[in-house]
């Protein structure tokens, strides 16, 4: 009797049922999806997990370990050199299986497996941000609102100090030309007044000229 043994023959004997698991494997290893009943691809998963755990550690004895289950060079040399860098960091559950429609005939039960790090659609969504939810719903959508309203108060304000900046810089500019106006009337006296040095410097020399005259005929009277 085989009371506490749950290991499924899959109605066939044990070297048929290894060399066919060995072929389901490589095709997995080399395809990374295949279609087969849900029973052989949960014994699948059974057989073939344990090697992909073997292809972390890239040593000659886990080669030989896997190439004995697989009997495939081809499949064992795709395994450590493609598949182990991508599994690296999973510490388990390398395969996915999901249930397809009865199989038309006998109406057996269909199933993908593949293995989980090279389904594409998947890992591009993993990849994106997750968003983080928070319990108070209420308080979200309060902070929300107050976000939009603290946005705008902080763009009025920038908006007004740059009115301000605006208008100072234009009473610069007007008391700049003002001054620009106001200096030529102040520096035309300036120009003139060598002018005047002059013609007060010509007086006091016909001055003293005359003098001089005055004081030779004195001198000429008295002698």
């Amino acid at each position: 009797m085989r009371h506490g043994k749950k290991i499924n023959h899959l109605s066939r004997k044990k070297a048929h049922r290894s060399a066919m698991l060995a072929n389901m494997a490589c095709s997995l290893i080399e395809h990374k999806r295949i279609n087969t009943t849900l029973a052989k691809a949960k014994a699948l998963r059974k057989y073939v997990e344990p090697l992909i755990t073997k292809s972390k550690d890239d040593t000659t004895h886990n080669r030989r370990v896997v190439f004995s289950y697989l009997n495939d060079k081809k499949a064992s040399s795709t395994l450590f050199r493609d598949v182990a860098p991508k599994i690296s960091d999973r510490p388990g559950g390398y395969t996915r299986i999901i249930k397809l429609n009865n199989r038309l005939g006998d109406n057996a039960e269909m199933a993908m497996i593949e293995l989980v790090d090279f389904n594409e659609l998947l890992t591009k969504d993993q990849a994106k941000k997750k968003k983080t939810r928070r319990r108070g719903g209420k308080k979200s959508t309060s902070n929300e609102s107050s976000a939009p309203a603290t946005a705008t108060n902080e763009e009025t304000e920038t908006a007004s100090v740059e009115e301000v900046i605006t208008k100072t810089d234009d009473v610069d500019s007007t008391s700049e030309k003002v001054e620009a106006k106001e200096t030529p009337a102040e520096e035309t006296p300036a120009e003139e007044t060598p002018a005047t040095d002059e013609v007060k410097a010509e007086k006091r020399e016909e001055s003293s000229d005359e003098n001089a005259d005055d004081s030779a005929e004195d001198d000429k009277k008295k002698d």
